[in-house]
């Protein structure tokens, strides 16, 4: 799936810049790739898949990284920012059963149906609303996970990405999207992030041609949230975004582990403003890890404010607590 969106990224670059040659220089593991046999909060690394390529970007063997949103901490290291975030694909959760219940939806799986799953936000979700059902760690991969599941029988069904499967060409295997209603995603999930040196500005100017200024405020409003709850893969942290007629919504929710106490919220901004050019420093201002020089910098901090403002809320309501006592229980398990 790396190499898949990678590849996606890289087309993108040579229709714009065809007298451009781009490399993919290097495949590599990261640390969340290599550490499987353990859930993904239990790791406690908050650039699992990140900190491999970064020290390749940082080492100038590479000009730029292309991530999946969601993997990207909300604060970058030192010297490196988000120089694009690419159209967002389908944000929510899929289902993907078991061969013989084909044609199913969670809600008619049999009492005790064990789905893998290796987000803590999934799970505490799908505890709520399916009580009959139980949930189980799952790693590895995209290809990795779907043949533990059609080969065992240990998973009536796993939750997943629908973004993943469809970039994977996969989607024929979706039987289920979770809605809002159902389960919220997490913060930039279905968007690809290209992560570069901050200080390059020819890479920076390059690569900002491939931001899209819908999903780049979205996700800005996202990370802005997620950040100011302080918030990682550790705790069940959700939201759902949509942009209507210059109008930001954002919802935003906590989980205890097993669903059972939570907080969800939805506030709004406008996002329109016109497109400034600002001359000088202010060119690279950065949101939350994110520099978009073509998407009109009073949109981006409406959109910002909107996410520590909805956090703010959460946390006046007692978010804090449920997060704490979510990560207490997750670390001791």
């Amino acid at each position: 799936l790396a190499r898949i969106q990678t590849d996606s990224v890289v087309m993108m670059l040579r229709e714009l810049y065809p007298d451009l040659c781009f490399e993919i220089a290097v495949a590599m593991s990261t640390t969340g790739d290599k550490i499987l046999d353990t859930a993904l909060s239990k790791i406690g690394e908050k650039s699992l898949f990140t900190k491999e390529l970064e020290n390749a970007l940082e080492r100038n063997e590479v000009d730029l990284v292309v991530h999946s949103l969601k993997d990207l901490p909300t604060s970058l290291p030192p010297g490196f920012t988000i120089g694009a975030v690419c159209k967002r694909e389908n944000p929510l959760d899929a289902v993907v059963f078991h061969p013989k219940n084909c044609g199913k939806t969670l809600s008619l799986l049999p009492e005790k149906s064990v789905i893998g799953t290796s987000s803590l936000r999934r799970a505490a979700q799908l505890k709520k609303k399916f009580p009959h059902l139980e949930f189980r760690d799952i790693r590895g991969n995209l290809n990795t996970r779907l043949k533990k599941l059609d080969e065992k029988e240990d998973f009536s069904a796993i939750v997943l990405a629908a973004a993943g499967l469809k970039r994977m060409g996969w989607e024929n295997r979706i039987g289920q999207l979770l809605g809002p209603e159902d389960c919220l995603y997490a913060v930039g999930q279905g968007a690809l992030a290209v992560e570069v040196r901050a200080k390059d500005q020819e890479i920076l100017n390059m690569v900002s041609a491939l931001h899209d200024a819908d999903t780049v405020l979205c996700c800005i409003a996202e990370r802005a949230f997620m950040k100011r709850l302080e918030g990682g893969c550790s705790v069940p942290v959700a939201v759902n975004t949509l942009l209507k007629d210059g109008q930001l919504y954002l919802t935003g929710a906590v989980y205890s582990l097993d669903g059972s106490d939570s907080l969800k919220e939805t506030m709004q901004t406008s996002v329109t403003y016109p497109h400034q050019s600002e001359d000088g420093p202010n060119d690279d201002v950065q949101h939350v890890g994110i520099t978009a020089k073509n998407v009109p910098g009073q949109a981006q901090e409406a959109a910002e404010n909107l996410g520590v403002e909805l956090a703010s809320l959460l946390l006046s309501k007692g978010a804090k607590h449920i997060l704490s006592v979510a990560r207490q229980l997750n670390d001791a398990r």
